[in-house]
């Protein structure tokens, strides 16, 4: 571990002040949100982020073929894992934390002990690069997505394949589990998202995003909403039990990558290749505020289980921290 180049800068804003009617200066205002730290260490881009279950750890990953995990009170590494000869997209814990799965191009998925640090298994079967992998509420079964079209079922224990879905027609961008573990989505650049149901992998529906490559889904935790980032720019809320767009949140320039539902479902946040996040009240569908600070791609974007902390990958080779204050923008 190079502690001398793996360095926590640490970046204060200045608050704004909010001017009254006649242009006097009132107190200063909270912001929604504010960055907290900058981890920098990566050699290049960050393609992934992911908090622990008790919201002491952050793993990121991406072009320099290296998982760091992160303490998040010190901001300092705490381990590389290695092993990898190509580029990850995608890691996610397990729901007990004692689990780390990866993906990458290399055409597997990778599981890690955390308290080792050691790897676990390799789960091969896929036949291109792996672009998403997902936990099932259960921690029991782990799904992936592949630029080989196809989405993959496995079983924890065994690291075992249980069952290929087959119905996209192009890449797999990312997949996500419903909270009750019935429902699996997966998002395709052949411009669909489509609802499984977990337990036969039957095709349950196929919600059309039109014109653009959908990139990330996200379900909101009561699991009645799936939010989708697609290569429009847009970000898009679906009803889950009807299968219909809700809503259009527009606001981001370019393509977004990652959409992310605070824990408590109120708040949505999207990454974009436009170089910021947007955080979004779910309730109203208007835009809460935009982060700034990133100096290219966002890749990924999550919140901390206690929502107070948002977390941020980007092509600039940093993650940022963001602190979180969504009491800020309620009306008094």
């Amino acid at each position: 571990m190079r502690d001398d180049w793996r360095v926590l800068k640490v970046t204060v804003l200045l608050l704004p002040l909010a001017v009254g009617a006649a242009g006097g200066r009132l107190a200063a205002e909270e912001p929604v949100a504010k960055e907290r730290a900058t981890l920098e260490g990566h050699t290049d881009l960050v393609r992934c982020v992911a908090f622990s279950p008790d919201g002491k750890t952050l793993a990121s990953a991406g072009a320099d073929s290296t998982i760091v995990l992160w303490d998040i009170a010190t901001g300092k590494e705490k381990a590389d894992l290695k092993g990898f000869k190509g580029w990850i997209d995608c890691v996610v814990f397990s729901p007990d934390g004692k689990t780390l799965a990866s993906a990458s191009n290399e055409q597997t998925i990778k599981l890690w002990d955390i308290a080792t640090k050691k790897q676990q298994a390799v789960l091969s079967g896929h036949i291109a690069a792996v672009c998403s992998v997902a936990f099932s509420p259960d921690g029991k079964m782990l799904a992936s997505g592949s630029q080989d079209k196809r989405i993959r079922l496995w079983d924890v224990a065994t690291g075992k394949e249980q069952t290929t879905l087959r119905g996209h027609t192009e890449m797999v961008m990312s997949v996500a589990f419903s909270p009750d573990g019935k429902t699996l989505a997966s998002a395709s650049w052949d411009k669909t998202i489509k609802l499984w149901e977990v337990e036969t992998g039957k095709l349950q529906a196929t919600l059309k995003a039109d014109a653009s490559f959908v990139n990330s889904v996200a379900f909101s935790p009561d699991g009645k909403t799936l939010a989708s980032g697609g290569a429009d720019g847009l970000v898009k809320l679906w009803d889950v039990a009807t299968a219909k767009l809700q809503t259009t949140l527009k606001g981001h320039t370019y393509m977004v990558n990652s959409v992310a539902f605070s824990p408590e479902g109120k708040t949505l946040a999207s990454a974009s290749l436009d170089s910021t996040i947007k955080l979004w009240d779910v309730a109203t569908e208007k835009e809460l505020a935009t982060l700034k600070g990133h100096t290219a791609d966002v890749h990924s974007v999550v919140f901390s289980p206690d929502g107070k902390m948002l977390a941020s990958a980007s092509t600039d080779r940093t993650v940022k921290l963001w602190d979180v204050n969504l009491e800020a923008k309620k009306e008094k």
